[in-house]
């Protein structure tokens, strides 16, 4: 297996201090797909004592920067949507599970499904993106074009 994606997400999270504060911990990358898990802390929760909607908007975003980018070309996002589907409390690990589902030479679709603890789904997301055509490491041969 090519450790393309890998170098990508380590390259990508070591110059994301927002992901860093976020305290994401990438569990699988590979091509077209990204797993992180994170811990929801006090300090991400709201006055209703839930995790903040942009908390599990931001691991599924960086979940979708990290699949995104895995094939080698950098990628950003275009449009993105979320729905929450459970509330989320201080103390839950969440998962994010990033799914490619359409890629061409200039845009990508992925669907990024965010689950708690106990495998319940608390937000679907959906992120589309552009492809620049600019690659990740411009001294090796560009990854053939999907």
């Amino acid at each position: 297996m090519s450790t393309l994606p890998r170098r990508v997400l380590a390259r990508m999270l070591d110059h994301d201090p927002f992901s860093q504060w976020l305290g994401i911990d990438p569990v699988e990358v590979g091509s077209g797909r990204c797993v992180l898990r994170m811990t929801v802390r006090r300090e991400m929760c709201n006055g209703f004592a839930i995790a903040h909607g942009g908390i599990t908007y931001s691991i599924a975003d960086s979940c979708l920067a990290f699949a995104s980018n895995s094939h080698g070309i950098q990628a950003m996002s275009i449009e993105t949507s979320i729905s929450h589907t459970r509330p989320v409390k201080e103390g839950d690990v969440l998962t994010a599970v990033a799914e490619e589902k359409s890629l061409r030479r200039s845009i990508g679709v992925y669907h990024i499904t965010v689950t708690d603890q106990h495998g319940e789904q608390v937000a679907l997301f959906k992120g589309t993106v552009f492809r620049t055509g600019k690659p990740w490491f411009p001294d090796e041969p560009l990854p053939s074009a999907p």
